[in-house]
C-alpha cells in the first residue's frame, strides 16, 4: 500500500514538473524606451524656413557695396516672416513682404538696413533690422597661369596683389616671380614679387579692383 501511495505520488510530481516546463510563469508586462524627443520649452526660439543660411562673408558692413547676384541675409529682430535670404537679382533689387521692391545694389549692408527699416517703420514699430552679405559674387578677381590655384576669388575686403597671390596656393615649380601682370581695363600693370617680397618698389602692390586678372607666367 504504502509502494502504491510512493508510486501515485511521483506520477503527479513528474506531471507537475513537465506542465511548469512548458508554462513558465508570465513576466510583467514593460514597455519599450521612449525615444521621442522631449516638447521644446515654450520659449524657445523656432526655425524658420524662411531663416537665412551660412555664415556671413567676410566684408565690412560700412564699406561693402552690394552688387547683383551677391547673396545677402535680412534678419527683421522678432519678425520672422521678414527673416530671409536672398540673391540681388540683375537689376540690383530684391523683394521682400510688405515693402515689395528693394534697390539693394549700389548699398553698403548697413545702408540696405536702414533703407529696410525706414520702410517697415509704416508696418512695424521700431524695426530693428540686419543685413548681412553671406556671399560674394558681384566682386571679383581672376587669377591664371603658374599658381597652385586658378579660377576667380571673391573681391570681398580691400585685396592687394601679394595677399591675392598667397590666395591662389603659392607659385608653381617654373613660375616666372619677377614678371607677373595684371590686366585691367586693358592696360597692363607689372608686379615683381621678387622685389616685392623684399621691400623694393612696393607701390606695385597695388590693391585689386572687381574684374582684374592676375597672370603668373
Amino acid at each position: 500500500m504504502f509502494l502504491r501511495s510512493l508510486q501515485l505520488f511521483m506520477a503527479f510530481f513528474a506531471l507537475a514538473l513537465v506542465v511548469g516546463g512548458q508554462n513558465p510563469p508570465a513576466q510583467p508586462e514593460q514597455n519599450p524606451p521612449d525615444t521621442t524627443t522631449p516638447p521644446a520649452p515654450a520659449d524657445a526660439p523656432k526655425e524658420s524656413a524662411a531663416s537665412p543660411a551660412g555664415a556671413a562673408a567676410a566684408v565690412d558692413p560700412n564699406t561693402f557695396v552690394i552688387g547683383p547676384e551677391d547673396i545677402i541675409a535680412v534678419q527683421v529682430w522678432r519678425e520672422p516672416e521678414f527673416t530671409r535670404g536672398a540673391v540681388v537679382r540683375p537689376d540690383g533689387r530684391i523683394t521682400l513682404p510688405l515693402i515689395k521692391e528693394v534697390q539693394a545694389a549700389g548699398q553698403t549692408p548697413n545702408q540696405l538696413a536702414a533703407e529696410i527699416a525706414k520702410r517697415l517703420s509704416e508696418y512695424i514699430k521700431d524695426p530693428q533690422v540686419d543685413v548681412t552679405v553671406t556671399q560674394v559674387r558681384s566682386q571679383k578677381y581672376y587669377i591664371t597661369g603658374e599658381v597652385n590655384k586658378t579660377g576667380s576669388f571673391p573681391l570681398a575686403v580691400p585685396t592687394r596683389v601679394l595677399e591675392a597671390l598667397t590666395n591662389a596656393g603659392g607659385f608653381r615649380d617654373f613660375a616666372n616671380k619677377k614678371k607677373i601682370v595684371i590686366l585691367r581695363k586693358g592696360e597692363r600693370l607689372k608686379f615683381n614679387y621678387k622685389e616685392v617680397v623684399k621691400g623694393k618698389n612696393p607701390e606695385q602692390n597695388i590693391f585689386l579692383e572687381s574684374g582684374d586678372y592676375i597672370i603668373v607666367p
